[in-house]
C-alpha cells in the first residue's frame, strides 16, 4: 500500500540503439554518488526498464518528500549526478522539442500519465 504522500513518476524516452550494451553496462552499476542524491532527494523503488522493439527506456519512481521541484533541483545541482548524465544523456534521445540533457529547464525525460492504478485489497 502506498504512504498517502508518494507521488508516482513514470518517465521515458528513446535509446540510441548503438548505445544499449553500454546503457546497461552503466546502470549495472550506478555510481554511489547518484544513488546518494537520489536517496536525500526522497526518490525510492526506482526501476528503468526497455522495450526494444521501439528502443523506449520506461523509468518508475517513488517521490516520498514534500517539495518535488525543490528536491529535482538539487539532484540537478549534484556535482556527481551531472557527470553521470554528461555520460547517459549521450546515450538517449529525449522526445521533448527543445530539449537539450537532463537538469534543464526543458525536461530530457518525458513524464507519462497514470491512467490505472490497481494497489491491492486491504485486508
Amino acid at each position: 500500500m502506498s504512504i498517502p504522500h508518494t507521488k508516482r513518476i513514470c518517465q521515458i524516452i528513446k535509446l540510441k540503439a548503438e548505445a544499449v550494451d553500454a546503457y546497461k553496462a552503466i546502470h549495472a552499476a550506478v555510481w554511489p554518488g547518484v544513488l546518494a542524491a537520489l536517496e536525500r532527494a526522497h526518490i525510492v523503488d526506482y526501476s528503468i526498464n526497455h522495450y526494444p522493439p521501439l528502443q523506449l527506456l520506461i523509468a518508475t519512481m517513488k517521490y516520498t518528500g514534500v517539495d518535488y521541484e525543490a528536491d529535482m533541483k538539487s539532484v540537478a545541482e549534484d556535482p556527481e549526478t551531472q557527470k553521470w548524465w554528461a555520460v547517459t544523456d549521450g546515450m538517449q534521445e529525449s522526445f521533448v522539442e527543445g530539449a537539450q540533457g537532463s537538469g534543464t529547464d526543458i525536461p530530457w525525460w518525458t513524464e507519462v500519465e497514470e491512467v490505472f492504478r490497481f494497489e491491492g485489497k486491504s485486508l
